[in-house]
């Protein structure tokens, strides 16, 4: 475990659950997960905060759940992630004139140009949720990825701005502030959810996320790693449930089990003579449910959502042979049966289920490699992505964690080296910045002399050996 990485936690607000996850990078760049709770969500409709009391109780759960799993753990801040049909996206072009001319092209203008963006005119409801680059200019040469370190006197870039509604953000931050946590950043879902399946491979190929969530259905596409298009469908999970508890007369935590347990997306792969024997209700005799008819009610919604990427990739201009890494399906509704069959049916393109287990180490739980657990674990990437950016830095007790938690590991690199060490107990107290950095100070100076005064003793003692040689 990599202890001087910090941990960090993504909250993922949705419509059927609210998730919380906490982990920590390790040396080989893979995620640890430290903490992991859920709770079922009811304040929550279509990705948006309605009832704020009911969002706060279900945000305290998972808390609580998390906190379950690992008592050493103390958590101030978290990344949480933004969905609803009140989601839109734009692109912009702009661009900066730079006084230093003779001067490299540095991180400050980079972000003095993508800050003038939030200075975008948009509708007075809505608020920029993010300001993400695509492609930038510099002078008369186009398509530079990077423009760190060249010369020139224009820089400009393309940008993919999206937008929330104010008061859907608003609730989103009370319900967060009022649980006794701060947020660190509003993460657009599907763009964590595609951090958690995709790898460097699929952001050059050209690849659709399809988050098939509780309320919503989130689209993000990438092309030559660069994100191409975001859009929020106003479907998902919970519409296709609703569908069954219509269509078939029966109660919505049976057509909730239905679904998850015999539900198939492709109707011609339902069998006929199939049937679900339903408990009638105060004495009512039993209902039978034939697995083909949910399978149908099933298809049309699901055929109704895949409509819709395919009119967004349409859009963009992206066709089948643009999108070579095809479209990667995730979320909660991924896992209804036959739906890769459905989606490349309707869509033309090639599909697969997107799980978070390619950035997991070993030793979590078989849980979390559960599509529906992808935008939670791809907020941690995010947070560890501004991180070693620095775009947004992490307070030193952004989550703390007793040494305790570790001392078996720590006494068995302690046993493995010799002069190895083991670290105090954090205090529990509050160690401001300027504190932390003082005693780091001292620590350093502390070892460097350690360091000298055992050099000095070994040059001493060689100079004496080569004097006793001589004599």
């Amino acid at each position: 475990m990599n202890q001087e990485a910090p941990i960090i936690v993504g909250l993922d607000i949705g419509t059927t659950k609210i998730a919380a996850i906490a982990g920590r990078k390790n040396e080989y760049g893979k995620l640890e997960i430290l903490g992991f709770g859920k709770a079922p969500s009811f304040g929550v409709q279509h990705g948006m905060v309605l009832n704020i009391d009911q969002t706060i109780k279900a945000i305290r759960q998972a808390l609580e759940n998390c906190y379950a799993s690992n008592p050493n753990l103390e958590i101030n801040e978290v990344y949480v992630g933004i969905a609803g049909h009140h989601i839109k996206s734009l692109q912009t072009r702009g661009d900066i004139v730079r006084n230093d001319t003779d001067a490299e092209i540095s991180q400050k203008d980079i972000d003095q140009l993508i800050n003038d963006q939030y200075k975008t005119v948009i509708p007075a409801s809505d608020q920029i949720i993010d300001v993400i680059p695509q492609q930038y200019i510099v002078d008369s040469l186009q398509n530079i990825t990077y423009p760190i370190g060249m010369s020139g006197v224009k820089v400009g870039a393309n940008f993919h701005i999206i937008t929330g509604d104010k008061n859907a953000i608003r609730n989103i931050n009370r319900s967060v502030e009022k649980s006794g946590l701060r947020i660190k950043d509003l993460v657009l879902q599907p763009l964590a959810s595609a951090a958690a399946v995709m790898c460097d491979m699929d952001f050059e190929a050209g690849v659709a996320i399809v988050d098939i969530g509780g309320g919503t259905t989130d689209l993000a596409v990438f092309y030559e790693g660069i994100l191409k298009h975001t859009a929020v469908i106003p479907y998902g999970g919970e519409n296709i449930t609703n569908d069954i508890k219509n269509g078939l007369g029966v109660l919505k935590t049976q057509a909730e089990q239905m679904k998850v347990q015999f539900g198939y997306a492709l109707a011609d792969e339902a069998k006929n003579n199939a049937y679900i024997t339903i408990p009638g209700l105060r004495g009512q005799s039993p209902k039978e449910i034939s697995v083909k008819n949910l399978a149908h009610i099933i298809q049309a919604r699901m055929s109704e959502i895949l409509d819709f990427v395919v009119y967004h990739l349409k859009q963009i201009g992206m066709d089948n042979k643009m999108l070579n890494g095809g479209i990667i399906l995730t979320g909660g509704g991924s896992q209804l049966k036959h739906l890769i069959q459905l989606t490349e049916y309707t869509t033309g393109v090639s599909a697969r289920i997107g799980y978070p287990n390619e950035h997991l180490a070993s030793g979590h739980t078989d849980e979390l490699t559960k599509p529906m657990y992808a935008t939670c674990v791809g907020l941690i990437l995010k947070g560890y992505n501004d991180y070693e950016n620095d775009r947004r830095a992490l307070e030193e007790n952004y989550v703390k964690i007793n040494t305790s938690y570790f001392a078996k590991e720590q006494a068995a690199r302690k046993a493995e080296d010799e002069e190895g060490w083991m670290e105090e107990e954090e205090p529990d107290t509050v160690e401001s910045p300027t504190a932390r950095q003082d005693r780091k100070a001292r620590e350093r100076n502390a070892s460097l002399k350690g360091f000298l005064d055992r050099m000095k003793t070994k040059i001493i003692d060689m100079f004496t050996e080569e004097e006793d040689a001589k004599l």
